[in-house]
């Protein structure tokens, strides 16, 4: 069976969101594409979600991704920006639903370690890493850019097997079948 195929992987951002693309055939990776969508000069959270809805149904008429990859939150102290950074994640999400695309979501530790081998690795370990496998000549500005590119490649080593999609899931059933000391009788 030949193997073709490209994904769109996304790393969420509430000032800057990430984006990379891939494309996958006989087991090769090449870049087709990687930057940023801007949202620290627009006003309020409606138009940055509408900014990034925009800028990835275009990225997806272009590209015609076959999957989508994107970063998991990671539970910060502020319970704001955790609200904000989910509804940016939640309009990435739908934008790929709404074009019947499968999407998986990955812990930021497990990227780092898929693509430097360890899951404390910096954003500039990881764009280094990312520049040797892909071949690409300049660094960008933004490295959101590369680490939405990480986490493109991430799923493709991953198989597409990512958070949600886990044998036996994440589910609170499959917690408390694991750990039968945690149930209350």
């Amino acid at each position: 069976m030949v193997e073709d195929k490209i994904i769109l992987g996304i790393d969420p951002g509430t000032t800057v969101m990430g984006y990379g693309i891939i494309h996958v055939k006989n087991g090769k990776m090449s870049m087709l594409n990687f930057g940023i969508i801007q949202l620290n000069k627009l006003a309020n959270q409606p138009d940055k979600l509408k900014r990034i809805l925009d800028r990835l149904n275009g990225l997806i008429q272009e590209y015609k991704p076959d999957e989508m990859a994107i970063e998991a939150p990671f539970f910060g102290k502020n319970v704001q920006s955790m609200l904000k950074l989910g509804r940016a994640q939640g309009v990435a999400i739908a934008s790929c639903l709404n074009h019947n695309i499968p999407f998986e979501e990955y812990s930021p530790r497990r990227i780092k370690q898929s693509i430097t081998g360890s899951g404390a690795s910096s954003k500039e370990q990881v764009a280094i890493m990312l520049q040797k496998l892909l071949n690409f000549q300049d660094m960008p500005k933004y490295l959101d850019a590369t680490d939405g590119l990480a986490v493109a490649v991430c799923h493709y080593y991953s198989k597409g097997v990512g958070e949600h999609n886990k044998a036996g899931g994440g589910s609170w059933t499959a917690f408390l079948n694991k750990n039968p000391s945690r149930k209350k009788a």
